[in-house]
């Protein structure tokens, strides 16, 4: 006798649709749409799901799923902000003058007036946001994040889901100093040193520091891709995972970029002028899978010491503990252990990313590649966020 699905499992497709593009992702749809039915909505799975391939696939599941990941109560949205919000704004000049240059982050042929009517809003949504969290400090190519929201979700969720970003995920880029800034920026080479020794003691010689990448990390890669499929790819995984999985996305792009790195002219100006050109062409799905991986195998806890952490109670990723307590419904532990316990057997087409013989932890986690087993991966960065964060009184989400 066939045995019927209980109504509370995901839905299931076997046999050729597992290889099917189109059966896989209708499949995925439908996974996501299980997650969000759940009560209380399965976050665990949504995170999944966005780091995954392919993303969140739709803008019509962004708007549903981004308020879940960022634990934004939808029926509670910031009210609409009065005609007294540009008065007197020390912000507003220099956010006028960015908006009005970012022409570009909307799509092409949309209409001027269609344009200027979401510039206007654009400018809103960050004037409201520092205007309810006077802590937080306006800077340039913070817009470049906004645009995406709004393009995505519209002016009233995007204003709630950027807070809650900007209190979070970006809180560091807006101190008022870039401290903090440069201390995310300092675990670049400890990556890139890992992975490739050769690479990070080439960039040394060079002299060429760690700035090339700072627009990439306060943009979130939006002011340097000009597909906006890309940037949605990117948002996706970002907001699914650790504050710091950015600079470990942009390791693998420079690793990625070896051969002409280390074909280049080993001086600061050669190596600062082809990193800062990032390719438009980037395999992302590949080096989404990457960067996930290197953050498993070697996680901020054991790159602190390298990055000289400074401050460490006062930058995001400190509080990710605080965060995805508060945002995710259950904690993937008991998944993880069972799931890395299934990956142990090496396999030949894990080992994507090869890495310094430092332990025998280091080997055995060569193997757990997320170019087949993305899921427990995307727990793991989860998993090992959470280890990593320090216990704080501080509860940021109530």
């Amino acid at each position: 006798m066939r045995k019927s699905r209980s109504a509370g499992s995901a839905p299931q497709l076997t046999g050729n649709c597992k290889r099917d593009p189109e059966s896989k992702r209708r499949r995925k749809e439908a996974e996501i749409h299980h997650a969000l039915r759940r009560e209380p909505s399965d976050v665990a799975a949504l995170r999944r799901m966005a780091i995954s391939e392919g993303g969140l696939l739709t803008d019509e599941i962004r708007c549903q799923v981004w308020p879940k990941l960022l634990n934004v109560n939808t029926d509670d949205l910031p009210p609409k902000p009065g005609a007294e919000l540009r008065e007197n704004n020390k912000d507003y000049e220099q956010v006028l003058m960015d908006v009005r240059r970012s022409l570009r982050r909307f799509p092409p042929g949309m209409p001027d007036e269609q344009r200027a009517g979401l510039q206007e809003e654009l400018i809103d949504i960050i004037l409201q946001v520092l205007q309810r969290n006077p802590q937080l400090h306006y800077y340039q190519g913070y817009h470049d994040i906004v645009v995406t929201f709004l393009l995505v979700v519209g002016k009233s969720l995007a204003t709630a889901l950027v807070e809650k970003l900007s209190t979070h995920h970006l809180r560091d880029f807006m101190d008022p100093t870039m401290d903090n800034t440069k201390h995310i920026l300092n675990y670049l080479m400890p990556i890139i040193d890992q992975v490739n020794p050769e690479v990070h003691d080439f960039m040394q010689r060079a002299e060429v520091g760690t700035i090339f990448a700072l627009s990439w990390l306060i943009t979130w890669f939006g002011h340097v891709l000009s597909d906006f499929r890309h940037v949605l790819r990117l948002y996706d995984f970002f907001l699914a995972c650790h504050p710091l999985m950015p600079i470990y996305f942009a390791a693998v792009i420079v690793l990625y970029r070896e051969e002409e790195v280390l074909e280049s002219e080993c001086d600061m100006a050669s190596v600062h002028h082809l990193l800062s050109q990032i390719p438009q062409d980037l395999p992302y799905e590949t080096l989404i899978s990457r960067a996930g991986d290197l953050f498993v195998q070697f996680p901020p806890s054991e790159l602190a010491r390298e990055a000289a952490q400074q401050h460490a109670e006062r930058t995001a990723a400190s509080t990710f503990k605080d965060f995805e307590l508060a945002s995710a419904q259950q904690r993937p532990d008991s998944v993880l252990r069972r799931r890395f316990k299934d990956l142990l057997p090496t396999d030949n087409h894990t080992k994507t990313v090869l890495t310094k013989p430092r332990s025998t932890r280091l080997v055995k986690l060569a193997v757990m590649g997320l170019t087949v087993a993305l899921g427990a991966a995307a727990l793991a960065v989860v998993k090992t966020a959470l280890d990593w964060a320090p216990k704080f009184g501080l509860q940021i989400f109530p």
